[in-house]
């Protein structure tokens, strides 16, 4: 089901805590609705040290079936390689988890990820826009080990460059 901004909007003032040791909003929200009720910038990963969970980051990566179009090892196919030195959209936190949570253009449910003002910084010879993979990815930290590995492959942060 695909929440409007207004649904989620809905949603979170019903999901305010009524006492203690209920589960909060933001512990209750699937990656789609987190992604679009967030404010822009504020996504940030838990893990500064990404090497530290990459391997279960690629793991993740692969059973969300992410390589079908990135490659197994993240070079690319008929989607941009995740090596490459400069990324479309832009490679901060925020950027990452919405681009994975709720895809581009027209495979944007409602071009959530347009609407909320991400434009590409770069070109390649993509095939077509990227999937959106928030309900495919369970949990907000698999997406954050995920974008782990990603950060791990890419030719920016490896010792040896590109």
């Amino acid at each position: 089901m695909h929440w409007t901004v207004v649904g989620t909007l809905i949603f979170l003032a019903l999901a305010v805590p009524m006492g203690g040791g209920e589960v909060t909003a933001a512990e209750s929200l699937t990656i789609m609705e987190l992604a679009i009720s967030t404010p822009k910038g504020q996504l940030k990963s838990p893990y500064p040290d990404f090497a530290s969970v990459a391997e279960e980051g690629h793991r993740k990566y692969m059973a969300a079936g992410c390589n079908g179009c990135h490659g197994g090892g993240g070079g690319g196919g008929m989607a941009p390689p995740l090596t490459n030195p400069v990324w479309i959209y832009g490679d901060d936190d925020d950027t990452l988890f919405r681009l994975i949570a709720l895809g581009t253009g027209k495979l944007s449910p409602g071009d959530a990820f347009g609407k909320l003002g991400y434009k590409r910084k770069g070109s390649e010879a993509v095939v077509g826009p990227m999937p959106y993979f928030g309900e495919i990815i369970k949990t907000e930290d698999d997406l954050w080990k995920i974008i782990a590995w990603i950060r791990s492959v890419s030719c920016v942060r490896r010792p040896q460059g590109c």
